[in-house]
């Protein structure tokens, strides 16, 4: 029964995309509506088939309603309506126009300096800007939500003109709230309640008009269209346009992606996005050929006729009616999705300002693992809300970071702040992905939040071993379940297949391996030996161990008790050339040891960027993937501009110190909040070297001790 119910399905759908016998077009205002009945009627004069229909939705967004529930069949949507039909109704791009045969269908938005300024896509922030109007592609949308999605510019609560009057100084941005953002108005130059106006009576309005402030001094950036320059300088408009009279346009650069700068001829290289050309939309079923086919018999005949025009709105007192009034052609798309058609750079911009207030949560539910992270988060909570900050934060209590991980998969709580290990399982087990990170010091090789997992040796000319003579050595590790220790290290040795574990037994795979280890925590019931040998005192993970910790397992190689010691690459410093005290420290100098690089080559201790195991990311705050993560840092970065330094009395962010702990909820090291960018799932947050290193940890056998493995990423074996 259900195969006969599925055939008659298909054959209904088959007859809608083959017999679409009449095209119900959607118009979006009284003037189109008037404009679609003449096209109909001369559309059926010239016997165009299918006949045409025109319904009334009296906007775009109602239209992409009507179209989503088979009340019409078309309608022609610019690139941001495309990226809300194709998301959220599934509709796809068929047919598009063509403006200009030099770019075809799309132009660029840029972002445009004078020659003799130093400003780049980098160091806008605090710079006086100049858009083309609110709300406008080039001027508006794809700048700002570029800025927004590369985490240039944070966005708190979805207010967009906020966090634009926050990091630019002053600006023109025509039509904006000037009540209630006055500095969005401040470099506008109209006169009297024209001021800042979305026409003509401002004169900074529209592409000319925003170029025009740049070029007047009012502004240091002009976010406009590729052409625009072009279009006012080198003597062009001098007849019709006074200030641009004098105008070369040599003088001005374009601001790259990358952060660079380029000629202003170089927009096909330099641009902030390729933004497409407004595109007739559909049904996934409908067959889009029918609609080309459909408009390009009535453009043959109607692009420049006597009777009706298919690109001229002039006749109904309006302009870009059913189709952009400077349309040249209209052409069919190849590929009919919304991502294909907007473009990489573009889809980027529109997911950063895609933000809607009334989707937000009202409260963010921060997942807090001991009594103190509560205190603390109770006391975030109140600082945050007296600064009005949004949205509020609300703590809960959790037993585990699993446990926090499995109520943000099933949406009963919000955000948690994982690292590396958990991250990875976050990502794989629960589907969650980074929101925002942490980040220290960038210079500081002591403290640095990210840090690189190497495996240090003494230098030595009659016996400089390399990863391929490993086996047998005696080896000295940070402790059992550390990440620089032994997840990065030995899952990197398994997964090239260096060391070979029985099952799952991967501790007495490592104890066969070396030849004598100290790893501390290891001393438990069932594990070799062998792994607590080299240890100083009781192998226990804690300080009565010497050997435990990224100093202990230095100790362990600095006393010659092993070969071979894994830690992380500032370890070596912080206890030679005099910066450790202690006596088992003194006279040692860092250039004494070497590294050893997976390549099987040695290299000097300050070479750990390119001589390394894995870099260990920083602490991520892990949401569910349908938690807008703009807002989840917006409201992490406004709130550490009040609380981000260790000098504010009521709340401080980055210290534990009141609570008679450390590392609760940040790390007390971090130094800010900072934006994911383009590493939005576990894998990219990771990278590929620590992904494959915890994937070597994992077990592959039905033989073997599931006690063995119980890294904190991954506490089950995957077929045991």
């Amino acid at each position: 029964e259900w195969l006969t119910i599925a055939s008659l399905w298909v054959i209904s759908l088959l007859l809608n995309i083959v017999c679409l016998n009449e095209i119900r077009w959607c118009t979006i205002s009284e003037p189109e509506n008037r404009k679609c009945n003449d096209m109909k009627t001369s559309f059926a004069q010239a016997q165009i088939l299918p006949s045409l229909s025109c319904v009334s939705g009296e906007s775009s967004s109602n239209c992409i309603q009507k179209l989503t529930s088979n009340q019409a069949d078309a309608v022609t949507l610019d690139g941001s309506l495309i990226y809300e039909a194709g998301k959220h109704n599934n509709l796809k791009p068929v047919v598009a126009e063509v403006y200009d045969q030099d770019v075809g269908t799309s132009y660029y938005a840029v972002a445009v300096v004078r020659r003799s300024s130093s400003i780049t896509i980098d160091n806008l922030k605090g710079a006086r800007s100049c858009h083309t109007g609110i709300e406008r592609t080039a001027g508006w949308k794809v700048p700002m939500g570029f800025l927004m999605d590369s985490g240039r510019m944070s966005v708190m609560g979805c207010t967009v003109p906020n966090a634009v009057s926050n990091f630019f100084s002053k600006s023109c941005v025509p039509g904006a709230d000037k009540v209630n953002y006055p500095s969005l108005c401040e470099l506008c130059s109209g006169s009297g309640t024209s001021k800042c106006n979305l026409d003509s009576n401002e004169p900074y309005y529209d592409y000319n008009g925003a170029f025009r402030c740049l070029a007047e001094g009012a502004g240091e950036v002009a976010f406009i269209k590729h052409s625009t320059v072009f279009e006012n300088s080198d003597g062009k408009y001098s007849l019709q346009s006074q200030w641009a009279n004098n105008i070369i346009s040599a003088d001005y650069q374009l601001l790259c992606r990358d952060g660079s700068r380029a000629e202003v001829d170089k927009w096909r290289q330099c641009n902030i996005a390729r933004v497409p050309a407004r595109a007739v939309v559909t049904r996934p079923e409908v067959d889009g050929s029918i609609l080309y086919r459909f408009l390009h018999e009535g453009q043959q005949r109607f692009q420049d006729g006597s009777t009706f025009k298919m690109f001229d709105s002039t006749a109904y007192g309006g302009t870009n009616l059913l189709f952009k009034d400077s349309t040249v052609e209209l052409r069919p798309i190849t590929f009919q999705t919304y991502q294909e058609w907007l473009g990489k750079e573009y889809l980027q911009a529109t997911q950063g300002i895609d933000c809607n207030p009334d989707q937000l949560p009202k409260m963010l539910r921060w997942c807090t693992l001991s009594t103190s992270e509560i205190w603390k988060c109770a006391a975030m909570a109140s600082a945050f809300t007296n600064k009005t900050l949004y949205p509020s934060i609300q703590c809960v209590s959790a037993d585990s970071t699993a446990d926090c991980m499995k109520l943000i998969q099933e949406k009963q709580i919000d955000a948690v702040m994982l690292d590396g290990g958990d991250i990875y399982k976050a990502g794989k087990m629960y589907g969650l992905v980074p929101a925002a990170g942490e980040k220290t010091s960038a210079d500081d090789i002591f403290f640095s939040n990210i840090y690189y997992a190497v495996a240090l040796v003494h230098k030595n000319s009659s016996d400089a071993f390399t990863i391929h003579e490993l086996k047998g050595r005696k080896s000295c590790h940070t402790g059992y379940e550390r990440t620089a220790g032994w997840n990065v290290p030995i899952g990197a040795l398994i997964r090239r297949k260096v060391i070979r574990p029985d099952g799952c037994n991967i501790a007495k795979a490592v104890a066969s391996f070396f030849s004598k280890s100290c790893v501390p925590g290891a001393n438990q019931k069932n594990f070799p030996p062998q792994l607590c040998e080299l240890c100083k005192n009781n192998c226990d993970s804690s300080d009565s161990e010497p050997y435990f910790g990224y100093s202990g397992a230095f100790r362990c190689l600095a006393e010659k008790a092993g070969e071979v010691a894994f830690v992380k690459h500032s370890t070596v410093f912080e206890n030679t050339n005099g910066n450790n005290t202690e006596s088992w420290a003194s006279g040692l100098a860092s250039s004494d040891f070497q590294l050893l690089c997976p390549n099987g080559a040695r290299a000097e201790v300050t070479q750990y960027v390119d001589c390394n195991w894995a870099q260990v990311p920083a602490h991520a705050v892990m949401v569910h993937p349908d938690t807008n993560i703009h807002a989840v840092f917006g409201l992490l970065d406004r709130a550490q501009e009040y609380y981000g330094s260790d000098d504010n009395s009521e709340f401080k962010m980055y210290d534990s110190a009141i609570y008679n702990s450390k590392d609760l909820i940040f790390k007390d090291s971090t130094n800010k909040i900072v934006p994911v960018k383009e590493k939005r799932t576990m894998e990219n947050w990771l990278g590929t070297n620590y992904v494959d290193s915890i994937e070597g940890l994992q077990c592959s056998s039905s033989t073997g001790m599931l006690l063995d493995l119980r890294p904190v990423f991954m506490r089950q074996c995957q077929v045991c």
